[in-house]
């Protein structure tokens, strides 16, 4: 298709084919959500009254060991792209390689640590190799998406707010380079080289926008993210940001005839081990689970005096249904499933899970390491803080207490003979950003001490609990007729008697540990909070038995009570959040740059 001409900002206004555009845009990563439902979050999306969709490409998903790539089914980014142009959405692409994110070490692949000399986000070689070789794969993809090739992508965000890192002032010379004279024929070469300054906030301060206009006079202004809500934190509070507060600020960045995005339009979920730090939802226009909120009523009802024509209709909301209690009859200790994982090595020395030698020598990324030592004495075991994140800690098998970065003393029991002295580390995610980002190895990252004296001579079993691991134990699980011994994997199942629904698992009086549906790993439950709910999307659920595989780490509340007590998880149709509080973004402007074709 022959177009007339891309997005240009040669004046105080976007131009997009030659007519004057207003980028009203809003966020929603298509690996954040189930691929079944990326036409649904889309056309809602579309039915707002937003024009341009902006997503990131998380490095670490797509290519999980060097060299090997993944762009299939949830991953399957061209397909994403062919929605969003069918629904006429144009398309902001964030292809990193750093996207930040809130999402686990910023979308960087876990195995660059394996190199103890890494730099990451500098013109060290050892890093803009790995960008090289992923950046060839990535834009040969998505190059045919491009506007001069007839597809939706209209601009291009390389990195992510480099200038809160800015470890070399070389890099982001480099990092335009790959992207922009890729080996793979013509890249993004057609988009222009000039970068844009745009600027991020919640709440407005006309000085920013001053400000901005000074540095980068008679051209376009945009917020390129507009913070929507915000994060929640492990423990902490559920964030969230007042609807009339907001759509208050984006009516007055309209005023000023400003382009803006929604950061985020859709939070989306972090499944699996993604949910670390930052949980899902952000308190977005969209909900988690599909639905309208007030804020989506109140945007939809801002954003359609921007438009010649009416707004589509409303697409139906996700039907959900909630469920009898799932009642949990089987049960497999931690320590039999290590028969599923593979082979333990041996080493004189703590070794991080990015070094361990297995996945092909790609390290661990996430979930558990047991690292097991022979002890003959008991007495204070000292951590030195080198265990990153969290370790249960076991002698011959019987828990007797936890260490972390604020516990790193326990006392361990006398006994007789030899024992055997156990570290369950478990990785409670890498930081996102800041100036950290080299120093997140996870694991044992260094010396542990009993009475003073440093421990040698271990044992290293990896339990990172990919879905071919989970496969692998299942058989192994027992009907449980005992009081359990924890940590320890526990089995139900949940009939569904007609066409799925969405739904939300509850755990209450359950502690810590992950959870499973039919293999997928739905993220980690823990009853600190502010989380009460995993949410379960219908497409991964099946007609009939559907297998819920919940992994705890310490006793359970449910059997207290009798040794031979089953428990339960209930399904629910609603999310749960405890500990609300409004949220006031302090005022705060970051710069990010963007390229526009």
């Amino acid at each position: 298709m022959k177009r007339i001409e891309g997005l240009r900002a040669n004046s105080s206004q976007f131009s997009l084919e030659k007519q004057p555009f207003r980028i009203l845009g809003g966020s929603v990563h298509y690996f954040r959500v189930p691929r079944t439902y990326w036409e649904d979050r889309l056309l809602k999306m579309k039915a707002c009254g937003i024009n341009t969709l902006t997503t990131y490409v998380p490095w670490n998903l797509h290519e999980p060991e060097r060299g090997v790539f993944d762009f299939e089914e949830d991953l399957d980014l061209e397909a994403y792209l062919r929605i969003a142009a069918s629904l006429g959405l144009w398309v902001i692409l964030r292809p990193g390689p750093y996207i930040c994110a809130e999402w686990d070490f910023g979308g960087l692949p876990s195995w660059l640590l394996r190199d103890q000399n890494m730099k990451l986000r500098t013109t060290y070689s050892g890093f803009t190799d790995a960008v090289n070789s992923f950046f060839d794969e990535l834009i040969k993809k998505v190059t045919p998406y491009q506007y001069s090739q007839g597809g939706p992508i209209i601009a291009v965000q390389v990195e992510n707010e480099y200038g809160s890192y800015a470890k070399d002032d070389k890099y982001m010379p480099f990092i335009k380079e790959p992207a922009y004279e890729s080996n793979n024929s013509s890249g993004f070469r057609c988009f222009s080289s000039k970068a844009l300054e745009t600027i991020n906030f919640q709440r407005l301060d006309i000085n920013e926008i001053k400000y901005l206009d000074e540095i980068q006079p008679q051209k376009p202004k945009m917020v390129m993210e507009y913070w929507s809500g915000w994060f929640d934190l492990w423990g902490g509070l559920h964030h969230v940001f007042p609807a009339e507060d907001m759509v208050s600020v984006v009516r007055e960045i309209l005023k000023l005839d400003m382009s803006i995005n929604l950061y985020m339009f859709h939070g989306g979920t972090n499944f699996g081990f993604m949910n670390a730090y930052y949980l899902s939802d952000y308190d977005a226009p969209l909900s988690e689970a599909g639905d309208y909120t007030t804020k989506y009523h109140l945007l939809r009802n801002l954003f359609s005096s921007y438009h010649n024509q009416p707004l589509p209709e409303l697409p139906a909301t996700q039907e959900r249904r909630a469920h009898q209690s799932i009642v949990v009859q089987q049960h497999l200790s931690l320590w039999d499933s290590f028969h599923s994982t593979e082979r333990p090595f041996k080493s004189e020395r703590p070794m991080n899970m990015e070094n361990l030698p297995v996945n092909n020598n790609n390290g661990q990324s996430y979930g558990y390491t047991l690292y097991e030592t022979v002890i003959t004495s008991g007495g204070t075991l000292n951590s030195k803080n080198n265990i990153r994140d969290r370790a249960l800690v076991f002698v011959d098998k019987q828990y007797v207490g936890i260490l972390d970065y604020k516990v790193q003393e326990l006392v361990v029991p006398d006994g007789k003979g030899s024992r055997t002295l156990g570290f369950l580390v478990e990785n409670c995610g890498r930081v996102n950003y800041g100036m950290t980002l080299d120093e997140q190895r996870k694991g044992l990252v260094g010396d542990v001490e009993l009475n003073l004296n440093v421990l040698r001579g271990f044992i290293i079993h990896s339990l990172d609990m990919k879905p071919g691991f989970v496969k692998r134990f299942v058989s192994l699980i027992t009907l449980l007729l005992l009081l359990p011994s924890f940590p320890a994997f526990f089995q139900g199942k949940l009939y569904v008697n007609s066409s799925p629904k969405d739904t939300f698992i509850k755990l209450p009086g359950w502690t810590k540990g992950v959870v499973f549906i039919n293999g997928r790993n739905l993220g980690r439950y823990w009853s600190i909070g502010p989380q009460q709910t995993l949410y379960v999307p219908g497409p991964w659920l099946h007609k009939g038995d559907n297998q819920v595989l919940c992994n705890i780490h310490s006793f359970c509340n449910m059997f207290k009570a009798k040794p031979f007590q089953l428990f339960c998880c209930s399904m629910t149709q609603h999310t749960k959040l405890h500990h609300i509080t409004v949220f006031n973004q302090s005022d705060h402007m970051l710069i990010c740059t963007l390229q526009y074709h």
